[in-house]
């Protein structure tokens, strides 16, 4: 039986680290042993997070310990440090059905988990048995989820999928062409949720920021939606761009865009 490895700490470079390539330079803990980390904010492989250079957050990452697929009977449990690719690649090689809308979802299950992530009206929640945190496993019904959110408060160590089979590689085809639409260029992903009945994309264009650029960042000519870095971007420059498409779809729409993109100050 290979040792337990402890938790240690690791410098990151968040400028380097981030989809969004901004952030300060900061010390994280990786943890590898479940427990109370009330005072640290996880933030898995940093795909959707913006970062200020002045953030004072402690932050962690889940490590090694939290990388695993296990496969018992009708469930698969997988570790939230495992990536999206991992068990896209696992399932598509045990022909397990279900979770080929992973396809070009970059991330870790912690994250994809936290945020209910997804694309369209696929989503993670829909094939989720249970979760574990520091408490034990709690049962999907006993956890309060919605479109692209969860009011999940604490660490999951582990997330536990209904399992069936039949992958179907049409299916993954499928996702992969909808996700090469997307801006091939550093950023945090879809920049704001989509409000009920309408695309965020389309209202952001509508407003007239559809490749609205404020020093290295804009809203991307392909996807306005995707709030790029065109390679020195910075915080106050996407923070800018942020309030100015929340303020213009609100006067011309009175559309209270709510951002998917995770901002530390």
């Amino acid at each position: 039986m290979s040792e337990k490895i402890a938790n240690y700490y690791k410098t990151v470079d968040f400028k380097r680290y981030s989809s969004i390539h901004i952030g300060p330079i900061k010390e994280v803990l990786v943890i590898n042993e479940i427990g109370d980390y009330s005072d640290f904010q996880i933030i898995g492989r940093g795909n959707n997070l913006l970062i200020s250079p002045k953030c004072e957050k402690k932050f962690a990452i889940l490590g090694e310990e939290f990388d695993y697929i296990k496969d018992e009977d009708d469930l698969l449990y997988v570790g939230c440090a495992t990536s999206s690719g991992k068990l896209l690649t696992y399932t598509r090689k045990n022909d397990i059905a279900s979770l080929e809308f992973l396809a070009k979802l970059p991330g870790n299950l912690g994250g994809l988990v936290k945020m209910n992530a997804g694309l369209k009206s696929w989503e993670i929640f829909n094939y989720i048995h249970s979760i574990k945190t520091k408490d034990g496993y709690i049962k999907k019904e006993n956890v309060d989820f919605s479109y692209r959110e969860t009011k999940i408060d604490t660490i999951v160590y582990e997330v536990v999928f209904n399992k069936s089979k039949g992958f179907s590689k049409d299916m993954q085809n499928e996702f992969t062409k909808m996700r090469d639409n997307q801006p091939q260029i550093a950023s945090a992903g879809s920049c704001f949720k989509n409000p009920k009945g309408d695309f965020a994309g389309r209202l952001i264009e509508a407003v007239g920021l559809k490749g609205k650029k404020i020093g290295d960042m804009e809203f991307s000519n392909t996807h306005a939606n995707f709030l790029v870095n065109h390679e020195n971007g910075t915080f106050d420059e996407a923070i800018t761009l942020i309030n100015l498409a929340k303020q213009k779809v609100k006067e011309q729409f009175d559309i209270e865009l709510e951002t998917e993109i995770i901002i530390f100050e």
